[in-house]
């Protein structure tokens, strides 16, 4: 069965636009937000006679992908095609403002998410629900895949850590599509808002070779500009905890989020370490020592031993059994315990907090890195603390699935 993203029903189907009639319509997008011919969803929907479309929204990177590095804010402006404005809800405000609001009556919200609980569209879907309520305008989510598929891995975030890489107390890597996050937001903080969810049809997440991705079907568009393929969404779940180490998470290269690094460690010698501590953690990729210079970011200009992590060929890469967050879990222990006082975690600002070291928040608590700093924690106390959590998350997650 050919796959159908939200997008496309509603723009193929006038029964599903009909209830837009006469209201004043607004979408929330970024660069995939794309039809499957390609074409922008704010130039498709533009192109509805019908349709007033009066607004438009950008998460983080943009409407239209302008920033290229992570967080680098975005500024508002009038879209030069459309004449219409585009506010930006990372930039002066996170939070969409009353004069914001004001401009619809219904907010489309056209995001490709990778599944990680950081990803900080999740976020905005948050925001942007609270203050649909709040000015009782309605929220119609066109749903798209959840390219990581339906595992579920990683610690769930603690009461007080929510952060604007937090959205709420879910595990690292939930599960679930933007739409199926919708309906769980709207329950579980008791939002009165009208929320729609325009599902997809034929979506498969057990499906291979794409596990959630349709490959083969639909193009791949970069939802965020390090986030080129869908090896890079697979290991994000993990990956993505390298934003508050000192390691470089590849950020420029053209690998970004799939490797680690940096010019002071032995790969070797960790991926020996990992595979001697918790060698069932690496289950279902492939682990291969590299070399990488990035051209910027952390480490930029400095050649890296690094490790690369391989989910793309089939005779390999085993859906279930992969586990990136352990697995880059694992290579921060490895690390510590080969070199006991290496400086791993990162202080700076992150994402709009001063307080927190980047890795808590990435992580929702300081649990992940309690674990790696004590030297007696091994990889079967880790599992102890998160078995329980996701399990109870598979429980919490269940009557919001749209898709079987």
């Amino acid at each position: 069965m050919t796959i159908r993203f939200g997008l496309d029903r509603l723009l193929q189907d006038p029964a599903l636009r009909r209830p837009l009639a006469g209201r004043r319509v607004a979408l929330l997008a970024h660069p995939a937000s794309v039809t499957r011919e390609l074409t922008h969803s704010l130039d498709a929907l533009a192109a509805l006679p019908e349709l007033q479309l009066t607004a438009a929204f950008g998460p983080q990177h943009g409407l239209r992908g302008d920033k290229q590095d992570n967080m680098v804010e975005s500024p508002d402006f009038t879209d030069p095609v459309h004449g219409i404005p585009v506010f930006s809800l990372y930039g002066e405000v996170r939070r969409p403002t009353d004069a914001m609001m004001d401009t619809f009556d219904v907010l489309l919200v056209d995001l490709q998410d990778l599944g990680c609980r950081i990803y900080t569209f999740i976020t905005t879907l948050r925001y942007v629900l609270e203050a649909a309520a709040h000015h009782k305008k309605a929220v119609w989510v066109l749903d798209r895949p959840n390219p990581a598929g339906r595992p579920v891995e990683g610690l769930m975030l603690r009461e007080g850590w929510e952060s604007f890489v937090g959205a709420g107390q879910m595990p690292m890597r939930h599960g679930l599509t933007m739409g199926e996050l919708a309906r769980w937001f709207v329950a579980t903080l008791g939002l009165d808002v009208e929320c729609e969810v325009i599902a997809m049809e034929g979506w498969q997440p057990d499906a291979a070779p794409g596990y959630g991705w349709p490959l083969g079907e639909r193009s791949w568009v970069n939802p965020s500009p390090n986030a080129p393929n869908l090896s890079m969404a697979r290991a994000y779940a993990g990956t993505v905890m390298l934003e508050g180490t000192t390691l470089s998470e590849g950020r420029g290269t053209t690998r970004p989020l799939e490797l680690f690094g940096a010019p002071d460690i032995d790969a070797r010698a960790i991926r020996t370490e990992m595979q001697r501590l918790a060698p069932h953690w690496l289950a279902g990729c492939v682990l291969r020592e590299c070399w990488f210079e990035p051209t910027f970011h952390k480490h930029a200009g400095k050649l890296c031993s690094g490790l690369q992590i391989h989910v793309e060929d089939p005779a390999h890469y085993d859906h279930a059994a992969f586990r990136p967050w352990r697995l880059q879990a694992l290579a921060f222990k490895a690390l510590r315990r080969l070199q006991p006082d290496y400086a791993i975690w990162r202080d700076f600002t992150y994402e709009y907090e001063h307080d927190r070291l980047a890795i808590d928040l990435i992580n929702g608590s300081p649990l992940l890195r309690t674990w790696v700093d004590d030297p007696a924690a091994m990889p079967d106390d880790l599992d102890a603390l998160t078995a329980p959590n996701e399990a109870a998350w598979l429980d919490a997650r269940a009557p919001f699935l749209i898709y079987p």
